[in-house]
């Protein structure tokens, strides 16, 4: 028998075919049972479940006194507050302070910080989707501007 080079090409080939495909029958079955028993916690129908790749989460705890800088988020931002006291101030309006439970959302390209009360520490959970611009620092007169308390912006 002679040497053929094209026959362990072709066995490599159908090996890597066969592998790819255990592989996403494997996928397949996970993905499968994870949308079934999601589906099985909704009645009237099914509801659709979409995952972004881009969109982050992300748990950040504040000192008393630190902030951001300003910034703008391409999609938005969604923000709240797990413990402590968190201010969110768009840039033009009074100072936001937030308490645990109450979200605030900032609309894509809104110039914004967020951060810490001086006196309390901000426990933050951030969700935001595709890229942030930092842009200037807030200043210790910025950080200590006119404060609002938001009404009616409680989720318990």
């Amino acid at each position: 028998m002679s040497y053929n080079p094209k026959k362990p090409k072709l066995k490599e080939t159908i090996t890597s075919v066969c592998a790819a495909l255990v592989l996403a029958a494997l996928i397949l079955g996970i993905q499968t049972d994870i949308i079934s028993a999601q589906s099985s916690n909704f009645q009237g129908g099914s509801p659709e479940i979409s995952q972004t790749p881009d969109m982050r989460n992300i748990r950040i705890l504040f000192p008393a006194g630190v902030r951001s800088s300003w910034h703008t988020h391409t999609w938005g931002q969604l923000l709240l507050i797990e413990e402590g006291i968190g201010l969110h101030q768009i840039r033009g309006r009074a100072i936001e302070e937030f308490h645990p439970g109450e979200p605030f959302w900032t609309p894509a390209d809104v110039e914004h910080w967020h951060g810490a009360h001086p006196d309390v520490d901000a426990h933050q959970l951030t969700i935001y989707e595709g890229s942030v611009e930092w842009l200037d620092p807030v200043t210790d007169e910025q950080y200590h501007g006119v404060r609002i308390r938001p009404q009616s912006r409680s989720m318990r």
